[in-house]
Protein backbone atom coordinates (compact mmCIF):
# COMPACT_ATOMS: atom_id res chain seq x y z
CA UNK A 1 0.00 0.00 0.00
CA UNK A 2 1.03 2.98 -1.34
CA UNK A 3 0.08 7.18 -0.76
CA UNK A 4 -0.62 9.40 -2.71
CA UNK A 5 -0.61 13.23 -2.04
CA UNK A 6 -3.00 15.82 -3.85
CA UNK A 7 -2.70 19.65 -4.01
CA UNK A 8 -5.26 20.78 -1.37
CA UNK A 9 -6.65 23.05 -4.67
CA UNK A 10 -7.10 19.70 -6.20
CA UNK A 11 -8.56 17.39 -3.72
CA UNK A 12 -11.58 19.78 -3.83
CA UNK A 13 -12.49 20.45 -7.39
CA UNK A 14 -12.42 16.81 -7.80
CA UNK A 15 -14.32 16.48 -4.64
CA UNK A 16 -11.46 13.91 -3.34
CA UNK A 17 -12.29 13.11 0.44
CA UNK A 18 -8.87 14.41 1.71
CA UNK A 19 -5.18 15.16 0.14
CA UNK A 20 -3.85 12.02 1.36
CA UNK A 21 -5.18 8.84 -0.44
CA UNK A 22 -3.95 5.59 -0.24
CA UNK A 23 -3.58 2.91 -3.40
CA UNK A 24 -2.14 -0.28 -4.50
CA UNK A 25 0.22 -0.18 -7.30
CA UNK A 26 3.68 -0.68 -8.55
CA UNK A 27 4.12 2.71 -10.68
CA UNK A 28 2.23 6.37 -9.76
CA UNK A 29 0.16 5.83 -12.65
CA UNK A 30 -0.81 2.83 -11.58
CA UNK A 31 -1.79 4.02 -8.44
CA UNK A 32 -3.37 7.48 -9.95
CA UNK A 33 -5.41 4.92 -12.36
CA UNK A 34 -6.70 3.26 -9.12
CA UNK A 35 -7.86 6.34 -7.57
CA UNK A 36 -9.80 7.76 -10.55
CA UNK A 37 -11.74 4.60 -10.63
CA UNK A 38 -13.13 5.38 -6.79
CA UNK A 39 -12.73 8.79 -7.32
CA UNK A 40 -14.15 10.00 -11.66
CA UNK A 41 -13.18 13.67 -11.54
CA UNK A 42 -10.02 13.54 -10.87
CA UNK A 43 -9.12 11.68 -14.30
CA UNK A 44 -9.83 14.93 -16.14
CA UNK A 45 -7.79 17.22 -14.16
CA UNK A 46 -4.70 15.14 -14.40
CA UNK A 47 -4.53 13.57 -17.75
CA UNK A 48 -4.79 14.80 -21.13
CA UNK A 49 -7.06 12.53 -23.79
CA UNK A 50 -4.19 10.51 -24.46
CA UNK A 51 -3.31 9.54 -21.12
CA UNK A 52 -0.21 11.26 -20.47
CA UNK A 53 0.02 14.00 -17.24
CA UNK A 54 -0.62 17.45 -17.89
CA UNK A 55 2.14 19.49 -17.63
CA UNK A 56 1.71 22.15 -15.07
CA UNK A 57 2.00 18.67 -12.21
CA UNK A 58 5.40 17.75 -11.04
CA UNK A 59 5.19 14.12 -10.36
CA UNK A 60 7.58 13.54 -7.32
CA UNK A 61 8.27 10.47 -4.71
CA UNK A 62 10.63 10.61 -2.01
CA UNK A 63 12.38 13.94 -2.67
CA UNK A 64 12.93 13.68 -6.51
CA UNK A 65 10.94 13.46 -9.48
CA UNK A 66 9.81 10.24 -10.83
CA UNK A 67 8.60 8.34 -14.06
CA UNK A 68 5.39 8.12 -14.16
CA UNK A 69 5.64 4.55 -15.72
CA UNK A 70 8.73 3.87 -13.05
CA UNK A 71 8.17 0.99 -10.73
CA UNK A 72 7.86 2.56 -6.77
CA UNK A 73 9.47 1.37 -3.56
CA UNK A 74 7.01 0.09 -1.13
CA UNK A 75 5.63 2.48 1.61
CA UNK A 76 7.09 5.41 -0.18
CA UNK A 77 4.89 8.42 -0.26
CA UNK A 78 3.97 10.21 -3.70
CA UNK A 79 3.48 13.88 -3.91
CA UNK A 80 1.91 15.24 -7.03
CA UNK A 81 2.83 18.85 -7.03
CA UNK A 82 0.81 21.82 -8.63
CA UNK A 83 2.81 25.40 -9.91
CA UNK A 84 1.45 27.86 -7.89
CA UNK A 85 0.29 30.80 -9.46
CA UNK A 86 -0.64 33.16 -6.39
CA UNK A 87 -4.16 33.50 -7.78
CA UNK A 88 -7.26 34.23 -5.51
CA UNK A 89 -9.79 31.18 -3.96
CA UNK A 90 -12.44 30.75 -7.20
CA UNK A 91 -14.97 29.68 -4.59
CA UNK A 92 -16.12 32.70 -3.04
CA UNK A 93 -15.63 37.03 -3.66
CA UNK A 94 -13.37 39.06 -1.80
CA UNK A 95 -14.48 42.47 -0.82
CA UNK A 96 -12.54 44.56 -3.33
CA UNK A 97 -14.47 41.89 -5.53
CA UNK A 98 -17.84 42.57 -4.68
CA UNK A 99 -16.85 46.30 -5.08
CA UNK A 100 -15.38 45.80 -9.04
CA UNK A 101 -18.65 43.75 -9.67
CA UNK A 102 -21.08 45.45 -7.46
CA UNK A 103 -23.05 46.37 -11.57
CA UNK A 104 -23.18 42.55 -12.01
CA UNK A 105 -24.22 41.71 -8.45
CA UNK A 106 -27.39 43.44 -8.13
CA UNK A 107 -28.77 42.01 -11.83
CA UNK A 108 -31.24 39.43 -10.64
CA UNK A 109 -30.05 37.29 -13.48
CA UNK A 110 -26.08 37.24 -11.92
CA UNK A 111 -25.82 38.18 -8.19
CA UNK A 112 -22.89 36.73 -6.47
CA UNK A 113 -23.51 32.43 -7.73
CA UNK A 114 -23.14 34.41 -11.16
CA UNK A 115 -20.37 36.53 -10.71
CA UNK A 116 -18.62 33.60 -9.31
CA UNK A 117 -19.31 31.53 -12.36
CA UNK A 118 -17.48 34.16 -14.62
CA UNK A 119 -14.15 34.14 -11.61
CA UNK A 120 -14.59 30.35 -11.97
CA UNK A 121 -14.51 30.32 -15.79
CA UNK A 122 -12.05 29.47 -18.27
CA UNK A 123 -12.05 30.98 -21.51
CA UNK A 124 -9.85 30.61 -24.75
CA UNK A 125 -9.24 32.99 -27.28
CA UNK A 126 -7.71 32.78 -30.78
CA UNK A 127 -6.29 35.72 -31.51
CA UNK A 128 -5.33 39.16 -30.33
CA UNK A 129 -6.22 41.11 -33.13
CA UNK A 130 -9.07 43.43 -34.26
CA UNK A 131 -12.02 40.95 -32.87
CA UNK A 132 -9.56 39.79 -29.70
CA UNK A 133 -9.02 43.16 -28.47
CA UNK A 134 -12.41 44.15 -27.35
CA UNK A 135 -13.58 40.50 -26.77
CA UNK A 136 -10.50 40.15 -24.32
CA UNK A 137 -10.72 43.59 -22.77
CA UNK A 138 -14.82 42.96 -21.63
CA UNK A 139 -14.28 39.68 -20.71
CA UNK A 140 -11.27 40.49 -18.23
CA UNK A 141 -13.26 43.82 -17.41
CA UNK A 142 -16.41 41.38 -16.70
CA UNK A 143 -14.10 38.90 -14.38
CA UNK A 144 -13.66 36.45 -16.20
CA UNK A 145 -11.04 34.15 -14.28
CA UNK A 146 -8.78 32.61 -16.74
CA UNK A 147 -8.23 33.91 -19.87
CA UNK A 148 -6.12 31.93 -22.10
CA UNK A 149 -4.43 33.97 -25.29
CA UNK A 150 -3.02 32.42 -28.61
CA UNK A 151 -1.69 34.18 -31.06
CA UNK A 152 2.08 33.96 -33.00
CA UNK A 153 2.06 37.45 -34.43
CA UNK A 154 3.81 40.57 -33.08
CA UNK A 155 2.66 44.17 -32.35
CA UNK A 156 2.58 46.21 -35.74
CA UNK A 157 1.88 50.38 -35.92
CA UNK A 158 -0.91 49.35 -38.66
CA UNK A 159 -2.77 46.93 -36.09
CA UNK A 160 -3.56 50.19 -33.71
CA UNK A 161 -6.39 51.55 -35.96
CA UNK A 162 -8.56 48.64 -34.53
CA UNK A 163 -6.87 46.96 -32.08
CA UNK A 164 -7.64 48.39 -29.14
CA UNK A 165 -5.73 45.98 -26.62
CA UNK A 166 -2.50 46.54 -27.90
CA UNK A 167 -0.40 50.30 -27.74
CA UNK A 168 2.40 52.15 -28.88
CA UNK A 169 4.58 51.32 -26.01
CA UNK A 170 4.29 47.70 -27.02
CA UNK A 171 5.03 47.98 -30.56
CA UNK A 172 7.13 44.59 -31.43
CA UNK A 173 6.13 42.90 -28.61
CA UNK A 174 4.56 39.59 -29.12
CA UNK A 175 0.85 39.96 -29.03
CA UNK A 176 -0.09 37.68 -26.29
CA UNK A 177 2.51 39.46 -23.88
CA UNK A 178 1.33 43.01 -24.59
CA UNK A 179 -1.98 42.06 -24.28
CA UNK A 180 -2.02 40.34 -21.19
CA UNK A 181 -0.31 43.78 -19.97
CA UNK A 182 -3.18 45.05 -20.13
CA UNK A 183 -5.97 42.73 -19.38
CA UNK A 184 -4.17 42.48 -15.86
CA UNK A 185 -3.79 46.32 -15.83
CA UNK A 186 -7.79 46.63 -16.08
CA UNK A 187 -8.53 43.39 -13.94
CA UNK A 188 -5.10 41.93 -11.53
CA UNK A 189 -7.57 39.49 -10.02
CA UNK A 190 -8.12 37.59 -13.32
CA UNK A 191 -4.90 35.15 -14.73
CA UNK A 192 -3.74 35.64 -18.42
CA UNK A 193 -1.94 32.74 -19.90
CA UNK A 194 -0.44 33.47 -23.09
CA UNK A 195 0.47 31.19 -25.54
CA UNK A 196 2.88 32.50 -28.09
CA UNK A 197 2.06 29.92 -30.82
CA UNK A 198 -0.17 29.32 -33.87
CA UNK A 199 -3.21 26.86 -33.33
CA UNK A 200 -2.72 24.01 -35.45
CA UNK A 201 -3.30 20.13 -35.59
CA UNK A 202 -0.74 18.99 -33.51
CA UNK A 203 -1.82 21.64 -30.37
CA UNK A 204 -5.43 22.36 -30.67
CA UNK A 205 -7.05 19.33 -29.20
CA UNK A 206 -4.78 19.26 -25.63
CA UNK A 207 -5.24 23.49 -25.71
CA UNK A 208 -8.94 23.49 -26.24
CA UNK A 209 -9.51 20.69 -24.08
CA UNK A 210 -8.05 22.71 -20.71
CA UNK A 211 -11.06 25.57 -21.23
CA UNK A 212 -14.99 25.90 -21.11
CA UNK A 213 -15.29 27.27 -24.41
CA UNK A 214 -13.57 29.06 -27.35
CA UNK A 215 -13.74 32.32 -28.47
CA UNK A 216 -13.02 32.91 -32.37
CA UNK A 217 -10.52 35.81 -33.17
CA UNK A 218 -9.06 34.18 -35.92
CA UNK A 219 -8.75 35.59 -39.82
CA UNK A 220 -8.62 32.69 -41.29
CA UNK A 221 -10.81 29.90 -42.73
CA UNK A 222 -7.82 27.22 -41.90
CA UNK A 223 -7.51 28.13 -38.28
CA UNK A 224 -11.47 28.28 -38.51
CA UNK A 225 -12.66 25.03 -39.30
CA UNK A 226 -9.68 23.40 -36.90
CA UNK A 227 -11.11 25.24 -34.17
CA UNK A 228 -14.55 23.93 -34.63
CA UNK A 229 -13.75 20.12 -35.24
CA UNK A 230 -11.47 20.45 -32.02
CA UNK A 231 -14.67 22.00 -30.41
CA UNK A 232 -17.05 19.07 -31.68
CA UNK A 233 -14.26 16.39 -30.49
CA UNK A 234 -14.21 18.26 -26.96
CA UNK A 235 -18.12 18.88 -26.97
CA UNK A 236 -16.71 22.52 -26.11
CA UNK A 237 -19.07 25.43 -27.14
CA UNK A 238 -17.25 28.13 -29.97
CA UNK A 239 -18.44 31.48 -29.95
CA UNK A 240 -17.87 32.68 -33.92
CA UNK A 241 -16.77 36.48 -35.46
CA UNK A 242 -15.92 37.25 -38.84
CA UNK A 243 -15.09 40.61 -40.36
CA UNK A 244 -14.41 41.89 -43.91
CA UNK A 245 -14.55 45.87 -44.83
CA UNK A 246 -17.80 47.30 -43.47
CA UNK A 247 -19.52 43.76 -42.82
CA UNK A 248 -19.65 40.98 -40.00
CA UNK A 249 -21.23 37.68 -38.84
CA UNK A 250 -21.41 36.00 -35.39
CA UNK A 251 -22.84 33.00 -34.40
CA UNK A 252 -22.35 30.19 -31.59
CA UNK A 253 -21.42 27.01 -32.32
CA UNK A 254 -21.98 23.61 -30.99
CA UNK A 255 -24.00 24.71 -28.19
CA UNK A 256 -26.02 21.76 -26.46
CA UNK A 257 -25.75 19.62 -29.30
CA UNK A 258 -26.45 22.78 -31.29
CA UNK A 259 -24.91 23.08 -35.50
CA UNK A 260 -21.80 23.73 -35.87
CA UNK A 261 -19.77 26.13 -38.23
CA UNK A 262 -19.61 23.01 -40.79
CA UNK A 263 -23.06 22.72 -40.75
CA UNK A 264 -23.67 26.38 -41.91
CA UNK A 265 -20.50 25.99 -43.89
CA UNK A 266 -19.44 22.83 -44.77
CA UNK A 267 -16.26 23.98 -47.04
CA UNK A 268 -14.41 27.04 -47.35
CA UNK A 269 -14.30 29.40 -50.87
CA UNK A 270 -11.94 29.91 -53.42
CA UNK A 271 -8.79 31.38 -52.23
CA UNK A 272 -9.87 34.65 -55.21
CA UNK A 273 -13.19 34.98 -52.93
CA UNK A 274 -11.24 34.72 -49.87
CA UNK A 275 -9.06 37.95 -48.69
CA UNK A 276 -8.43 38.45 -44.67
CA UNK A 277 -8.68 41.98 -43.51
CA UNK A 278 -5.04 43.08 -44.44
CA UNK A 279 -5.52 42.57 -48.30
CA UNK A 280 -9.12 43.67 -48.09
CA UNK A 281 -9.05 46.37 -45.14
CA UNK A 282 -11.75 46.76 -41.95
CA UNK A 283 -13.07 49.44 -41.07
CA UNK A 284 -11.84 50.24 -37.50
CA UNK A 285 -14.43 50.26 -35.70
CA UNK A 286 -16.20 47.35 -36.92
CA UNK A 287 -14.30 44.59 -34.90
CA UNK A 288 -15.36 46.78 -31.82
CA UNK A 289 -18.87 45.74 -32.40
CA UNK A 290 -18.32 42.38 -33.56
CA UNK A 291 -16.22 41.75 -30.61
CA UNK A 292 -18.50 42.81 -27.98
CA UNK A 293 -21.30 40.75 -29.25
CA UNK A 294 -18.98 38.07 -29.24
CA UNK A 295 -17.89 38.89 -25.82
CA UNK A 296 -21.66 39.45 -24.52
CA UNK A 297 -22.73 35.97 -26.15
CA UNK A 298 -19.51 34.29 -24.30
CA UNK A 299 -20.71 36.08 -20.77
CA UNK A 300 -24.20 34.53 -21.57
CA UNK A 301 -22.97 31.20 -22.26
CA UNK A 302 -21.14 31.05 -18.74
CA UNK A 303 -24.37 32.14 -16.72
CA UNK A 304 -26.56 30.16 -18.44
CA UNK A 305 -28.85 33.06 -19.33
CA UNK A 306 -30.70 34.53 -22.38
CA UNK A 307 -31.00 33.11 -25.51
CA UNK A 308 -27.67 32.24 -27.68
CA UNK A 309 -26.79 32.72 -30.78
CA UNK A 310 -27.00 28.52 -31.11
CA UNK A 311 -29.00 28.34 -35.25
CA UNK A 312 -28.30 31.87 -35.69
CA UNK A 313 -26.09 33.57 -37.91
CA UNK A 314 -26.22 37.27 -37.10
CA UNK A 315 -25.27 39.98 -39.49
CA UNK A 316 -24.24 43.20 -39.34
CA UNK A 317 -23.52 45.74 -41.61
CA UNK A 318 -22.14 48.99 -40.75
CA UNK A 319 -22.43 51.60 -43.91
CA UNK A 320 -26.33 51.28 -43.66
CA UNK A 321 -26.17 50.36 -39.93
CA UNK A 322 -28.72 47.19 -39.93
CA UNK A 323 -28.50 43.90 -38.26
CA UNK A 324 -30.45 40.83 -39.43
CA UNK A 325 -30.25 37.09 -39.17
CA UNK A 326 -30.31 33.61 -40.89
CA UNK A 327 -31.51 30.50 -39.42
CA UNK A 328 -29.90 27.44 -39.71
CA UNK A 329 -30.26 23.77 -38.48
CA UNK A 330 -27.79 21.02 -37.78
CA UNK A 331 -27.05 19.08 -41.21
CA UNK A 332 -27.77 15.35 -41.20
CA UNK A 333 -24.64 14.87 -43.02
CA UNK A 334 -22.80 17.36 -41.53
CA UNK A 335 -18.88 15.98 -42.00
CA UNK A 336 -17.97 17.15 -38.24
CA UNK A 337 -21.25 16.89 -35.43
CA UNK A 338 -23.19 14.19 -37.58
CA UNK A 339 -24.58 10.95 -36.24
CA UNK A 340 -21.49 9.48 -38.40
CA UNK A 341 -18.91 12.58 -39.01
CA UNK A 342 -16.47 11.43 -41.74
CA UNK A 343 -13.95 13.90 -39.64
CA UNK A 344 -12.71 11.78 -37.04
CA UNK A 345 -9.21 13.26 -36.42
CA UNK A 346 -7.49 17.02 -36.71
CA UNK A 347 -6.17 17.83 -39.93
CA UNK A 348 -4.90 21.22 -41.27
CA UNK A 349 -7.36 23.03 -44.27
CA UNK A 350 -5.58 23.65 -47.08
CA UNK A 351 -7.45 26.33 -48.05
CA UNK A 352 -6.39 29.55 -46.59
CA UNK A 353 -7.05 33.14 -47.52
CA UNK A 354 -6.11 34.57 -51.09
CA UNK A 355 -3.24 36.92 -49.28
CA UNK A 356 -1.69 33.73 -47.94
CA UNK A 357 1.38 32.48 -49.52
CA UNK A 358 0.39 28.78 -50.54
CA UNK A 359 2.37 25.31 -49.34
CA UNK A 360 3.50 24.91 -52.50
CA UNK A 361 4.53 27.48 -55.32
CA UNK A 362 2.34 26.97 -57.98
CA UNK A 363 4.81 27.87 -60.71
CA UNK A 364 8.04 26.59 -61.98
CA UNK A 365 11.21 27.83 -59.93
CA UNK A 366 12.37 29.94 -62.62
CA UNK A 367 9.05 31.98 -62.66
CA UNK A 368 10.14 34.14 -59.39
CA UNK A 369 12.51 36.76 -58.73
CA UNK A 370 13.54 38.12 -55.84
CA UNK A 371 12.81 42.16 -54.35
CA UNK A 372 16.77 42.23 -54.48
CA UNK A 373 17.35 41.44 -58.32
CA UNK A 374 13.75 42.90 -59.72
CA UNK A 375 15.05 46.36 -57.59
CA UNK A 376 18.58 45.92 -60.01
CA UNK A 377 16.34 45.52 -63.24
CA UNK A 378 14.49 48.67 -62.31
CA UNK A 379 17.59 50.42 -61.87
CA UNK A 380 18.15 49.77 -65.30
CA UNK A 381 15.27 51.00 -66.48
CA UNK A 382 14.62 48.17 -69.34
CA UNK A 383 12.34 49.34 -71.82
CA UNK A 384 10.88 46.34 -72.54
CA UNK A 385 10.06 45.52 -68.35
CA UNK A 386 6.75 45.86 -66.98
CA UNK A 387 6.01 46.11 -63.11
CA UNK A 388 1.97 44.44 -62.93
CA UNK A 389 0.36 45.05 -59.80
CA UNK A 390 -2.75 42.64 -59.78
CA UNK A 391 -3.62 44.00 -55.69
CA UNK A 392 -7.14 46.08 -55.60
CA UNK A 393 -6.67 49.70 -56.14
CA UNK A 394 -7.56 50.73 -52.19
CA UNK A 395 -4.54 48.51 -51.64
CA UNK A 396 -2.50 50.56 -53.95
CA UNK A 397 -3.21 53.90 -52.14
CA UNK A 398 -1.43 52.69 -49.39
CA UNK A 399 1.48 51.28 -50.65
CA UNK A 400 3.31 50.20 -54.41
CA UNK A 401 6.33 50.26 -56.40
CA UNK A 402 7.03 53.42 -58.51
CA UNK A 403 5.38 53.49 -62.55
CA UNK A 404 3.19 50.03 -61.75
CA UNK A 405 0.40 48.82 -63.52
CA UNK A 406 -2.43 48.20 -61.91
CA UNK A 407 -5.12 45.60 -63.18
CA UNK A 408 -6.69 43.98 -60.05
CA UNK A 409 -6.88 40.49 -60.43
CA UNK A 410 -10.30 40.13 -60.45
CA UNK A 411 -10.40 42.17 -63.85
CA UNK A 412 -7.30 40.36 -65.27
CA UNK A 413 -9.08 38.06 -67.84
CA UNK A 414 -11.30 40.59 -68.93
CA UNK A 415 -8.14 43.08 -69.75
CA UNK A 416 -5.62 40.35 -71.30
CA UNK A 417 -5.59 42.14 -74.47
CA UNK A 418 -3.94 45.41 -72.82
CA UNK A 419 -0.85 43.51 -72.35
CA UNK A 420 1.74 43.12 -74.76
CA UNK A 421 3.32 39.96 -75.06
CA UNK A 422 6.17 41.12 -76.56
CA UNK A 423 7.23 42.65 -72.72
CA UNK A 424 8.56 41.22 -70.33
CA UNK A 425 6.09 41.36 -66.80
CA UNK A 426 7.33 41.27 -63.21
CA UNK A 427 3.38 40.67 -61.22
CA UNK A 428 3.00 41.83 -57.78
CA UNK A 429 0.63 41.56 -55.09
CA UNK A 430 0.80 42.07 -51.10
CA UNK A 431 2.07 38.11 -50.50
CA UNK A 432 2.63 36.24 -53.44
CA UNK A 433 -0.23 33.78 -54.16
CA UNK A 434 -2.86 36.61 -56.19
CA UNK A 435 0.51 37.56 -58.23
CA UNK A 436 0.60 33.58 -58.86
CA UNK A 437 -2.74 33.09 -60.13
CA UNK A 438 -2.41 36.18 -62.53
CA UNK A 439 1.35 34.64 -64.14
CA UNK A 440 -0.50 31.35 -64.46
CA UNK A 441 -3.28 32.96 -66.40
CA UNK A 442 -0.57 34.71 -68.59
CA UNK A 443 0.93 32.44 -69.20
CA UNK A 444 -2.10 30.27 -70.35
CA UNK A 445 -2.83 33.21 -72.72
CA UNK A 446 0.67 32.76 -74.49
CA UNK A 447 2.21 35.80 -72.73
CA UNK A 448 5.80 33.97 -71.82
CA UNK A 449 7.72 36.32 -70.13
CA UNK A 450 6.23 36.77 -67.02
CA UNK A 451 7.80 36.46 -63.53
CA UNK A 452 6.20 37.13 -60.03
CA UNK A 453 7.95 39.08 -57.06
CA UNK A 454 8.57 36.38 -54.82
CA UNK A 455 7.03 36.80 -51.06
CA UNK A 456 5.00 40.19 -52.85
CA UNK A 457 5.21 43.79 -51.15
CA UNK A 458 5.58 42.06 -48.05
CA UNK A 459 8.88 41.02 -49.04
CA UNK A 460 10.14 43.99 -50.62
CA UNK A 461 9.36 46.08 -47.72
CA UNK A 462 11.64 43.41 -45.50
CA UNK A 463 14.57 43.28 -48.21
CA UNK A 464 14.68 46.60 -49.84
CA UNK A 465 12.73 49.51 -48.67
CA UNK A 466 11.62 49.26 -44.98
CA UNK A 467 10.48 52.74 -44.93
CA UNK A 468 8.07 51.46 -47.22
CA UNK A 469 4.17 51.81 -45.24
CA UNK A 470 2.53 48.11 -45.30
CA UNK A 471 -0.76 47.02 -44.20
Amino acid sequence: MKTVIFPEVLARVAKLPGTAIPAEGRTLRELVNAICERHAELRAHLFYQNDSFKEHFLLTANGGLVDPDSELPEGCEVDIMLATSGGLDVDQLSNEEIKRYVRHITLPNVGREGQLRLKKARVLMIGTGGLGSPISLYLAAAGVGTLGLIDFDVVESSNLQRQIVHGTSTLGLPKVESAKRRLLDINPDIRVIPYNCALNADNALPLIAEYDLVVDGSDNFATRYLINDACVMLNKPFVYGAIYRFDGQISVFNHQDGPCYRCLFPKSPPPELAPNCSAGGVIGVLPGVVGMIQATEAVKLILGIGEPLSGRLMRFDALSMRFNEIRFAKRADCPACSANPSITSLREEQQVCASSLPSQPLLAADAYIEPKALQRILHERREDAVLLDVRDANECEVCSLEGSLNIPLSELDQRLDELDKDKTYYVVCYGGSRAERAASRMLEASIGNTFVLEGGIKRWVRDVDPSMPIY
